[in-house]
């Protein structure tokens, strides 16, 4: 018998999953659940989340934590606005590359070259972001200023000269709208198909493209190259890669300035939507990345699904407050899923040994999802609407609830964090 690749069981998992969101869909009634809309709003909302998560993995390979990310998109969305209101899309995309670059570089100063504590250097780099930036804004947006005259504030830049283009796929979205009229019929599984795929190629922002590719180019790069496998020995055994000759300052340098251009490239695509720059508008988003990362384990496949879970839970409560509790019906199937996955395995014929001597842990966990599957399918009944302060916090507490469940299979880098110094015996 062919065992199934990892490949294959992702394909699996992904087909399931819109099976169940179908199932989900017609049971509660909420459209929303899966139309191109709601589709449309989490590929918006995920990209930014997925940018700051990639150049954090960039730079944790290479064995520095850069929490400092929401600080590096602040200052690629200032540097994005104040190019793009002048000299148009290209020039926003390109300003805040350089000024995300420029926090990542100052980050790999601070930590690379004087060993300071990481952690302190990202808290620094997040809250010089906000101050550099409102500096910047009183200097150039003041009034009687030429920024001022086009409409920019202390707050916010003028708007961009040209704005970044949003074509839509070829096949799936040009010509007459079929994928929109499948849609509209709301039939089982058919219509969910055609609204995602809809909502997911139809007027897709530039650099919605471009962050999807990065994905699997950082992955080449990254596990497929000399240059990739010596940035992730210094991130597992910097002394060891030293001793082989590789120069583990440069790596390093070169992967938090990476890191630091990511998440500013994330700071411009919040640009491009909003089409100018708005003091507060990453609202936390850096670490929202930070977690999605580690949700992958540190692998731009897992950070991807991190991303898109994030941005779907955001991208739905924006659409529909009334959507969101069907999260409860949703998370009651799941339960259910892992409950028949779990008595399946206990009643396995080759079972091992080792997890029949655990069966009271097992019994435990399965009593704790049997309540709390329940409970989830009692609030769907009797709850009608959720109150908007809960609607509002959702995507928050599934970040924390999603870092809860990944923490059990986390493996970072060995060296992530860890003071180096050439020549030092470790």
């Amino acid at each position: 018998m062919t065992r199934l690749g990892k490949y294959h069981v992702a394909l699996i998992g992904v087909a399931a999953l819109i099976l169940l969101m179908s199932l989900v869909r017609v049971v509660s009634g909420q459209n929303d659940i899966t139309s191109s809309g709601t589709f449309a709003a989490a590929l918006l909302l995920a990209v930014p989340i997925g940018l700051a998560g990639l150049g954090g993995l960039w730079a944790e390979r290479a064995g520095v934590v850069n929490i400092g990310l929401e600080g590096m998109m602040v200052l690629g969305t200032w540097f994005a606005g104040w190019a793009g209101y002048q000299w148009g899309a290209v020039a926003a995309l390109l300003a805040g590359l350089l000024g995300g670059a420029l926090g990542g570089l100052i980050h790999a100063i601070a930590t690379v070259t004087f060993g300071v504590d990481h952690i302190i250097s990202g808290v620094a780099i997040n809250l010089l972001g906000p101050g550099v930036t409102r500096f910047l804004s009183e200097v150039f947006y003041k009034e009687g200023t030429h920024a001022a005259e086009a409409g920019a504030g202390i707050t916010s830049s003028p708007a961009l000269t040209s704005p970044a283009p949003e074509p839509s796929l070829p096949l799936l979205s040009d010509g007459p709208d079929l994928l929109g009229k499948l849609e509209g019929t709301h039939w089982f599984l058919l219509s969910d198909l055609a609204g995602i795929l809809r909502g997911l190629t139809h007027e897709v922002n530039v650099l919605v493209i471009l962050a999807v590719l990065l994905l699997p180019v950082t992955y080449f790069v990254l596990w497929h190259t000399a240059f990739g496998l010596r940035l992730r020995s210094a991130g597992e055994n910097p002394w060891a890669a030293e001793s082989l000759g590789v120069n583990v300052y440069r790596i390093k340098y070169i992967a938090v300035v990476i890191s630091g251009a990511f998440a500013g490239l994330g700071g411009v695509f919040l640009v491009f939507v909003s089409t100018k720059y708005v003091e507060g508008q990453t609202q936390g988003r850096g670490f929202i990345g930070l977690a999605a990362m580690i949700f992958g384990n540190w692998r731009p496949g897992g950070l991807a699904i991190g991303a898109s879970l994030f941005g779907y839970a955001d991208g739905l409560q924006l659409r529909s407050k009334g959507a969101i509790t069907s999260f409860l019906l949703f998370g009651a199937v799941l339960l259910l899923v892992y409950l028949i996955i779990r008595v399946r395995r206990m009643l396995s014929p080759d079972r091992p040994a080792e997890l029949a001597a655990r069966s009271a842990r097992e019994y435990t966990l399965m009593a704790v999802a049997a309540a709390g599957m329940v409970v989830l399918f009692w609030l769907w009944l009797t709850v009608d609407q959720l109150p908007s302060e809960i609607v509002f916090i959702t995507p928050h507490v599934l970040t924390l609830l999603v870092l809860l469940v990944a923490s059990q299979r986390l493996r970072m880098p060995k060296a992530d964090g860890v003071r180096y110094r050439r020549g030092e015996q470790h």
